[in-house]
């Protein structure tokens, strides 16, 4: 099921899809869906432990989904003329407005693992080779 996510994950703009698309490139799809779900399960673990919400959640997209959820486990429909909170995500300006997020925080995420600086080999274990050999 982790790995189900993960696809789904690395569809949709975002961190998330940046570092898919990073490993894949490196390892391969199958490796790069493999270490999304671990990325997903490690993140999940975090929100939940410490009672946060995901940074780059869109949401529209995530009051839609609850609203859809209250429907089917028999929440009845809430009656008037105010909109509820999923009605933002009908809206398509709202909804480019998120995606437009999300392509940016995907975006800053590849610029910042561009930054990375490989370490030269023989500084890789913490020794550095005597200078003249």
């Amino acid at each position: 099921m982790l790995v189900e996510a993960a696809w789904a994950a690395a569809k949709t703009p975002g961190p998330l899809h940046a570092f898919f698309v990073r490993i894949r490139a490196k390892r391969g799809h199958q490796i790069a869906a493999v270490a999304l779900a671990r990325k997903l399960t490690v993140l999940c673990w975090h929100l939940l432990t410490k009672d946060a919400d995901y940074r780059w959640a869109r949401p529209a997209l995530i009051a839609n989904k609850r609203r859809t959820m209250e429907f089917k486990a028999g929440r009845p429909q809430a009656k008037g003329n105010k909109p509820g909170p999923a009605y933002a995500y009908n809206i398509k300006v709202l909804r480019d407005q998120e995606m437009e997020v999300a392509r940016r925080a995907e975006q800053a995420y590849e610029q910042f693992v561009a930054q990375w600086e490989t370490l030269p080999k023989e500084k890789v274990r913490g020794r550095s080779k005597p200078a003249g050999l």
